[in-house]
């Protein structure tokens, strides 16, 4: 089972890098992070949704059992 975590490759937290990855592997984040940024401005909202989840998420560091 996928589990969705902050990336290590990040530019503010590894939460949009975490989504491309749980999404597909060899997508860029990028792609994700273009995407997020043009929601925000028209919804924003969006800001607080990335700051909940950069809270909520547990780090791609982080060893789970």
């Amino acid at each position: 089972m996928k589990k969705l975590f902050r990336s290590r490759d990040k530019k503010i937290a590894g939460v949009c890098g975490g989504i491309s990855q749980y999404i597909n592997p060899e997508l860029d984040p990028v792609i994700i992070r273009a995407g997020y940024l043009i929601l925000t401005l028209f919804n924003p909202l969006m800001l607080l949704v990335y700051f909940i989840l950069a809270m909520v998420l547990p780090d791609a560091n982080c060893e789970t059992i």
